[in-house]
């Protein structure tokens, strides 16, 4: 079901704070959704991660995450998107931290299909966006940067509903804003979009190649989720 940006905006239920009450910047869409999630040495992520951000932990434990997706329709306020730039596929690496009690993620990387794409985004909104190769199927999802070593390759097929989500399932899903650091200075991104709609992944194959820094992820992940989307509205950074 698509809904219209005043209906995104009038659901505020789910979060645990207030967006900002002056205008949206950014409209996309985050489609047909896989994640995978590892749980992680936070003493690991303590390099990765600017000091000025605290990393969020759950039951003690902190967590990266894998997200493969299609990038939908994104687009200024007052502007059209086109398919050309507008719609790619990504993949970020993101891990979960917290600052103002605004728990949010903060990217270690962000792949993208598109050249163009990855340029404007990345010129336009900071974070770290680079060209890799990406091929989507409906049960499949490849993708490889050789230069830096990351490759992912997954055969797929969505499960069940979850329709009693538990505490480490909204932990993982439901945040509503994103940090970046651009030299000494931080930044937030707020957003807004509905509570992501889950689902059991069953995996019939992955593998995975990514190193940064001292984290490795290359083995099966922790949890999985499908998801087939939301739409997304977004603010302009804010400087903290």
């Amino acid at each position: 079901m698509e809904y219209s940006i005043s209906q995104i905006l009038e659901q505020k239920e789910h979060r645990s704070w207030s967006y900002p009450s002056k205008k949206w910047s950014y409209y996309q869409e985050w489609n047909n959704a896989l994640f995978f999630h590892y749980e992680v040495d936070k003493n690991i992520l303590q390099d990765l991660v600017p000091d000025n951000l605290e990393i969020d932990l759950i039951n003690g434990k902190a967590w990266v995450s894998v997200v493969a997706f299609a990038m939908e329709r994104i687009r200024p306020r007052f502007l059209p998107s086109v398919s050309s730039i507008s719609n790619f596929g990504e993949i970020n690496v993101r891990t979960y931290v917290t600052k103002d009690n605004k728990p949010g993620v903060y990217f270690l990387s962000i792949e993208a299909e598109k050249l163009m794409s990855a340029i404007l985004a990345k010129s336009l909104s900071g974070l770290p966006y680079e060209k890799s190769t990406i091929k989507r199927t409906k049960n499949s999802y490849q993708a490889q940067h050789s230069l830096k070593g990351f490759s992912l390759g997954v055969d797929y097929y969505i499960g069940m509903e979850i329709k009693h989500k538990n505490e480490l399932d909204l932990f993982l899903t439901e945040r509503y804003c994103l940090y970046l650091n651009k030299g000494k200075d931080l930044f937030r991104y707020e957003i807004q979009h509905l509570p992501w709609n889950l689902n059991q992944l069953e995996l019939d194959y992955l593998q995975l190649d990514y190193k940064l820094g001292n984290l490795i992820l290359d083995s099966n992940p922790n949890f999985i989720h499908y998801s087939t989307g939301v739409q997304v509205v977004a603010w302009e950074k804010e400087k903290l």
